[in-house]
């Protein structure tokens, strides 16, 4: 008998799932709303401009080879990684208690940093956001960590953050705990705590000694201003805590099968810094050994050159226009179509995602019927809308909201 025969068959990736549901499904007005990556106002995913004068000049350059890139990643595009994040007048960039860590998108910045908090650093408890990404807690639990905790987050009847119960929740977790928190366009709800609400998360991590760990990957695609979506990075920074951050460029730069991403690792003064950096390094080393390089290429040439990074600002600023755009539309239809239930929600959110408040049946009517792919939670990407399909879409969503027993 074969030694792989009481394997058991894993259960689906929702999302992926979806994909390819909606692949093979011949109805010609077919949406899909499940998928995380840009599109374009035609449904079609998008290479930015700039990312192909970038392509472009890295081929033509003669010099370039395939050799192997230091285990931590190409210093240029950590450092700007790490200022993009920071800012270019970052005290923690220049005292040099700041440093980047090249990794594998933001999924890989994720595993690298829990990996180093688990096995390095001893922590065991983890909380993250109620409802999340789901891969957060594949990523910490198969990196080690025994205790997965959770902190609320989403309130459905107001269609917003439970703030109270997010600061009841991590006023309870115990010292050391490591605290996950979306640094912009939170991923499924679109929805982010104020200014001032991330200064009150702030007091209680620093009250409770626990250690922030931040997911970026939207800085600049959320609101078109990558200062603007850094702000509670920044500002947890200037307060002073030791943190973790996550940065993917998959969205941002629209390099999502380059696997291009960065661990800012923020420290209390140099001294630690190698340490720190040697052991990333053998974690790295027992895990993939070192990046690949042609996406870090990109992004280097982009962020490090005026007139590109200039040209990216305005791609990135198209992405974000479209998104909230598309938000207003939906919105509009559903108001004039005078479906039940509140929709204001759809357009105070931000980012790629919409958690409509749609329930699992009115889901399923949308599946079924209308062939609208979405998550069961109700989650939807604003990329897959375009002027050309919002129309069918609130249309359906009426009738869904409108024939399910449970209202919105």
């Amino acid at each position: 008998m074969s030694m792989f025969a009481g394997v058991e068959v894993g259960p689906p990736v929702e999302v992926f799932a979806l994909n390819q549901a909606c692949l093979k499904d011949p109805n010609p007005n077919k949406v899909n709303l499940g998928v995380g990556a840009y599109r374009t106002n035609e449904g079609k995913p998008w290479i930015l401009p700039v990312v192909k004068k970038a392509e472009a000049a890295i081929v033509a350059d003669g010099s370039l080879n395939h050799e192997y890139l230091p285990v931590l990643g190409m210093d240029s595009v950590t450092n700007a990684a790490t200022t993009l994040l920071l800012g270019d007048e970052s005290e923690a960039i220049k005292s040099k208690r700041a440093f980047g860590v090249q990794c594998l998108s933001g999924t890989g910045a994720l595993r690298v940093g829990a990996e180093f908090l688990c096995r390095i650093l001893k922590r065991t408890t983890f909380y993250y956001s109620s409802p999340t990404w789901e891969n957060h807690h594949k990523v910490f639990v198969y990196a080690g960590f025994a205790e997965p905790r959770t902190y609320r987050y989403w309130h459905q009847d107001r269609r917003g953050i439970d703030f109270e119960g997010m600061i009841e929740d991590l006023k309870a977790a115990p010292e050391g705990a490591v605290i996950i928190l979306h640094a912009c366009a939170h991923n499924p709800t679109g929805v982010d705590p104020t200014q001032d609400q991330w200064k009150q998360i702030a007091d209680v991590c620093e009250e409770k000694k626990l250690f922030p760990f931040f997911d970026s990957a939207y800085q600049g695609f959320a609101s078109g201003d990558p200062n603007k979506d850094a702000f509670a990075v920044r500002y947890f920074v200037e307060r002073g805590f030791e943190l973790f951050c996550a940065q993917s460029f998959a969205k941002n730069f629209g390099l999502y099968n380059e696997r291009i991403g960065n661990l800012t690792v923020v420290q209390k003064n140099e001294s630690t810094k190698a340490a720190v950096a040697s052991q990333i390094t053998l974690l790295i080393r027992g895990m993939y050994s070192n990046p690949p390089a042609f996406g870090s290429r990109i992004v280097n040439l982009v962020l490090n050159d005026a007139t590109l990074r200039a040209e990216w600002m305005e791609c990135i600023k198209t992405m974000s226009s479209r998104i909230i755009a598309m938000r207003k539309a939906l919105y509009d239809e559903l108001v004039a179509l005078k479906t039940p239930g509140t929709w204001e929600h759809i357009t105070q959110q931000i980012g790629m995602f919409s958690y409509t408040g749609l329930n699992e049946k009115q889901v399923e009517i949308l599946i079924k019927e209308f062939s609208i792919y979405l998550l069961k939670t109700g989650r939807i990407s604003m990329c897959g809308l375009n002027e050309n399909n919002v129309k069918y879409v609130a249309k359906a969503i009426h009738e869904a909201v409108t024939r399910a027993s449970s209202k919105i």
